[in-house]
């Protein structure tokens, strides 16, 4: 982005709107001044050489404070879209996790229903103390999976709300850069026009 904007800038003082038009404008006042025929011409000729030589000094000054400011931007920039990609790898993790807690809760309602028909069988047995203790363990058993499968879907459904958020946020800085390199080409335009317009 920064290349970019450097050669936008190259190609617009090219004609002379910028840093060169002041400089022309230097050479040809310290020739002005050095064909001067009077005191007085002299002096006029030299104090424009010395307000054309402000107006360059500025005018690197300001362009030095950009150049930085892009710099840290573009370093902030690299950081929070490094920090994106972590908290995308990080989600892709968790989503592969529950994947995986969504089939051991296929399995353990498979497993379930597998109890289910092996206690009705168990039930056609003569040993009825047996059968029944069999079953209250299977049970117990059903209970502890079925609590086992609420907390797998209710930690899937905060993991599917923490992604949104988490495409929302990505969504939102990128309209962010978006409207940042927009605005920065609206002043740098405002700028060029500005110095383009000669003073009175």
């Amino acid at each position: 982005m920064t290349n970019e904007v450097i050669r936008k800038r190259l190609l617009i003082d090219g004609d002379g709107a910028g840093d060169d038009r002041r400089i022309n404008l230097l050479v040809k006042s310290f020739i002005k001044w050095c064909n001067s025929g009077s005191q007085e011409e002299g002096y006029s000729q030299y104090q424009r050489m010395l307000s054309t030589l402000s107006q360059c000094e500025f005018s690197m000054g300001k362009t030095l404070l950009v150049y930085d400011m892009n710099l840290r931007e573009m370093e902030n920039y690299e950081k929070i879209y490094k920090e994106i990609e972590c908290s995308i790898a990080g989600a892709h993790e968790k989503i592969a996790e529950c994947k995986k807690q969504i089939l051991q809760a296929k399995r353990i309602r498979k497993n379930r229903q597998e109890y289910d028909a092996l206690a009705k069988v168990i039930q056609h047995h003569p040993d009825r103390h047996e059968t029944l203790k069999e079953l209250e363990a299977l049970g117990k058993e059903l209970e502890h999976l079925s609590h086992i499968k609420e907390s797998v879907e209710d930690k899937l459904e905060l993991r599917r709300k923490q992604f949104h958020v988490l495409l929302s946020t990505i969504h939102e800085l990128q309209q962010t850069l978006e409207n940042d390199e927009k605005l920065s080409e609206v002043e740098e335009a405002q700028e060029t026009s500005m110095e383009v317009d000669p003073k009175p």
